[in-house]
């Protein structure tokens, strides 16, 4: 290739980088509308709820979507567990990539007066039974009652030990004050207290008296462990 042959080239690549990168800039300042957005990963949720729950608007300019504010309003209001938002020149529009949370219990919350029932996962996220795919569903046999964000660290906790355990947990259940109470399959109800800070502890121990007590008759008598002291448990049984 000569010198001018090389010259042409030059000139037809900038003449091409010019005019993609103005194509470019212009598809960025292009208006997004409802028919530019597409989900992708799951199909329990509509445009018109990520709208709802978010602070999508259309029409939109491309380049003023705030991808990252999006997503975290999304993961929060809808409990996702991840949630990416993409803007695409090509194909053009709003792509949203979503995953859902897999539940481990039923849950029920309050909020403003008014019962709410769905599911919790095992980080100890609250997800509304609309929002839940159903055919996650055939492992959750707990259940939880007086559901709170500020109790996610001790569910987790509670979750991960029963993962891992011979822990048989019914009910997980938070009175309005706070005070957490377990039934389990065998040992009935056990009494938690308050402070999450003992709950490694406790559920530790609540496995030990399960050990000890296996195959003995005691066990079909118990009707009550207080652990809110793990130090000194105390069991109650039923009298004849």
């Amino acid at each position: 290739m000569n010198q001018k042959q090389a010259k042409n080239v030059k000139e037809i690549f900038i003449i091409f980088y010019f005019c993609f990168t103005s194509f470019l800039t212009v598809k960025t300042f292009q208006f997004v509308d409802i028919q530019h957005f597409e989900i992708k990963g799951n199909e329990l949720f509509s445009k018109e709820t990520f709208i709802n729950n978010s602070s999508l608007t259309f029409p939109k300019r491309l380049i003023f979507i705030n991808t990252k504010l999006i997503e975290n309003e999304l993961k929060d209001n809808l409990s996702l567990k991840n949630v990416t938002v993409r803007r695409n020149l090509i194909p053009f529009g709003l792509k949203i990539l979503v995953k859902t949370r897999r539940p481990v219990a039923y849950g029920e919350k309050i909020l403003k007066g008014k019962k709410i029932s769905g599911f919790i996962d095992e980080n100890g996220f609250f997800i509304e039974d609309q929002y839940t795919d159903e055919k996650n569903l055939s492992i959750v046999s707990t259940r939880v009652f007086g559901y709170k964000k500020k109790f996610r660290k001790a569910l987790s906790e509670i979750f991960s030990y029963q993962k891992n355990s011979q822990l048989e947990l019914i009910s997980i259940s938070y009175s309005q004050n706070g005070f957490l109470t377990l039934e389990e399959k065998k040992l009935k109800k056990i009494l938690l207290g308050f402070d999450p800070n003992l709950i490694k502890t406790q559920l530790k121990t609540i496995s030990n008296i399960k050990n000890q007590l296996k195959g003995n008759i005691i066990l079909n008598k118990i009707e009550k462990i207080d652990l809110t002291n793990p130090s000194e448990p105390k069991i109650k049984v039923f009298k004849p």
